[in-house]
């Protein structure tokens, strides 16, 4: 059973930012401003119980400041009747960023935004890591969702300069995004759910760049 939402509750963005201090052999300095060159991304694969094939997209924001992905059907939910198998819900978003030759880009603020729906008593949380393929895969960042929630809700992680980390300069490797959703009825006694996805379009992950030169 699947409880259907109001799609007019469903109306934040899922915003991200793209940070990480490399070495020094990886890139030089840090700019304010995008390349001007357009950027080009990629969603090469998409798996998990979240993120069925077909059901998110990703694309380049015009000013090159940012990327965004869009999901249509991610909803975990929990409660009488509802399997246990839709209490968790992930999704795992395979993306090649094509840079301008010299630059490289990074990851350093993620704010996710959804909609909730918890039954006083119920327990949910939203949890993410992301990595650049053929480096150690990060750490999941969890943040509890709090209940009672009839409401939009937002979660932010903020990665620190000494931990951020840059995408080898003249390497193509792809960035996974790893994403999920958990809601347990606790102690409630009726549905909860927890959502990033939207039927309009109207939420969306923003990952935002920051960018650097490569050394020559």
């Amino acid at each position: 059973m699947k409880k259907v939402l109001p799609r007019g509750f469903i109306a934040l963005a899922f915003l991200a930012s793209l940070l990480v201090a490399a070495s020094p052999a990886s890139a030089r300095s840090i700019l304010d401003d995008p390349p001007t060159d357009h950027i080009v991304i990629d969603l090469v694969a998409m798996a998990g119980s979240g993120c069925a094939p077909g059901t998110a997209a990703v694309a380049v924001s015009p000013d090159n400041k940012a990327f965004t992905a869009i999901y249509s059907e991610y909803l975990a939910q929990a409660g009488p009747g509802i399997p246990v198998t839709e209490n968790r819900k992930n999704c795992q978003l395979n993306v090649l960023v094509h840079v301008p030759q010299g630059f490289t880009f990074a990851i350093a603020k993620v704010d996710y935004r959804g909609y909730g729906f918890l039954q006083r008593g119920a327990v949910a949380q939203q949890r993410a890591n992301y990595y650049f393929q053929g480096m150690t895969q990060g750490t999941y960042v969890n943040h509890p969702i709090t209940a009672p929630l009839d409401d939009n809700w937002i979660a932010t992680d903020d990665v620190p300069i000494a931990a951020q980390v840059f995408h080898p300069c003249g390497e193509m490797r792809n960035l996974n995004i790893n994403t999920e959703l958990r809601v347990a009825k606790g102690t409630s006694t009726d549905v909860s759910y927890l959502t990033m996805d939207s039927t309009d379009g109207s939420i969306e992950t923003v990952y935002h760049f920051a960018w650097k030169r490569c050394p020559n």
